[in-house]
């Protein structure tokens, strides 16, 4: 006989909390090829941010052919979703990210996240149906670039969820890594054609520009702070050597820990290409980027319920290691209004770095496929947590109500 859970009850049992979570562990363990065939189907069809048709497509028909009420374009981005599976509160978001790296393709292992958000929304239907709730599964576009996540949040997407959870692959298991804030710059300099060799004199360098800011920018990193981080290319360096450069134009990212210091190191970059600008007579124009990362607000306690499963399935959390770096997400953004975790499982050893073709390649191997299976197996059982107890899901708001104070 199976009983309806009443959320006015004390909850399962621990042999019935336990036994529930093996069923959901079980689903996932009989979905293995349909979820690997379609981490691997994303895998080999990359496509850019914004430009996911086929994944968005290929996740929102497993969804829909399992029961899942799916509705598409959601915050006016075409590949965007939002899959629900239930009623009622708690209403637990399972975020799917899916785009690829320019020539590099899946170097990030978002097919691997794709895969274990939809395994972990299709395994989590057997809790949904005992304890109640709401499962919902969002297909969250361009994260590499332009912050999908963010036109969610702030068209209301995420108001009525309670929970947020994806997973990342990564070099090591763990359950709450810090994410800087990110902005981006983009930058021109406009100077004056000339003959390079004939007259120099006559004309103004752009490129020489550029690289002066660079250099700034070279010389101001001792002095920003362990954490922050400068970066940029040239995507414009002229259109011959013998003509003096009459445009150039770069690309650049800025991190930091917190947005207050963002905002000051904002200023401090900005006054390196202004310098450059005054030392050569070229013009700068720039914009920022009209989206910001926010940094990640790790729910402790979500986390540690997450950490708990994944340990349960003999992998070993490791605490964060500033050695092996800081990144950013969009997922700092959802964290910062609605209680979060974006834990990491490894699919490959340390010395494989994140955004390389060499991690392209873990991302389809046999250890990508047992970190997605991992990662479906921890959030599901997670969802049980989670829908099991009300005093759970009043502990994870109380900690980020008082930490968003």
């Amino acid at each position: 006989m199976i009983v309806k859970y009443n959320r006015r009850q004390q909850g399962f049992q621990a042999l019935e909390l336990e036994g529930l979570k093996t069923k959901l562990r079980n689903e996932v363990d009989t979905r293995r090829q349909e979820l690997i065939q379609l981490s691997l189907r994303i895998h080999d069809h990359p496509e850019l941010s914004f430009q996911e048709k086929r994944a968005s497509s290929w996740l929102i028909d497993f969804l829909g052919s399992n029961g899942f009420r799916v509705t598409a374009n959601v915050a006016s981005l075409a590949t965007a979703f939002q899959a629900t599976y239930g009623q009622g509160s708690p209403r637990i978001a399972l975020l799917a990210e899916y785009d690829a790296l320019p020539q590099i393709g899946h170097g990030c292992g978002h097919n691997i996240i794709a895969a274990s958000a939809v395994g972990a929304g299709v395994a989590s239907r057997l809790a949904v149906d005992q304890l109640g709730g709401t499962i919902v599964v969002l297909g969250t576009p361009g994260e590499e670039v332009f912050g999908g996540k963010i036109d969610m949040v702030q068209a209301g997407i995420f108001k009525e969820i309670d929970v947020a959870m994806m997973v990342h692959p990564n070099t090591r298991d763990t359950v709450s890594t810090p994410m800087l804030a990110c902005t981006s710059l983009d930058v021109e300099f406009i100077g004056e054609p000339a003959h390079a060799a004939a007259q120099p004199d006559k004309g103004i360098n752009a490129l020489e520009a550029l690289v002066l800011a660079f250099s700034s920018i070279n010389s101001l990193r001792q002095h920003i702070k362990g954490e922050a981080r400068i970066h940029g290319i040239i995507t414009d360096g002229g259109q011959a050597p013998n003509i003096v450069p009459a445009h150039s134009a770069g690309k650049f990212l800025i991190r930091a820990s917190d947005g207050a210091y963002l905002d000051e190191l904002k200023e401090k970059v900005l006054n390196c290409f202004r310098g450059a600008s005054l030392a050569t007579g070229a013009k700068l124009e720039y914009n920022w980027g009209e989206k910001s990362y926010s940094p990640m607000k790790n729910n402790m306690t979500l986390a540690d319920l997450f950490s708990e499963n994944l340990q349960s399935l003999g992998r070993k959390v490791e605490p964060f290691d500033p050695r092996f770096g800081f990144g950013s997400s969009d997922m700092g953004n959802v964290s910062q209004v609605v209680p979060s975790i974006h834990p990491t499982v490894a699919i490959a050893g340390p010395g494989v770095i994140i955004h390389t073709p060499e991690f392209a390649q873990a991302a389809a191997s046999e250890a990508g496929h047992k970190g997605l299976l991992d990662a479906a197996k921890a959030m599901a059982m997670t969802v049980v947590d989670i829908l099991d107890k009300r005093e759970t899901l009043d502990k994870i708001k109380r900690e980020f109500y008082i930490r968003h104070d």
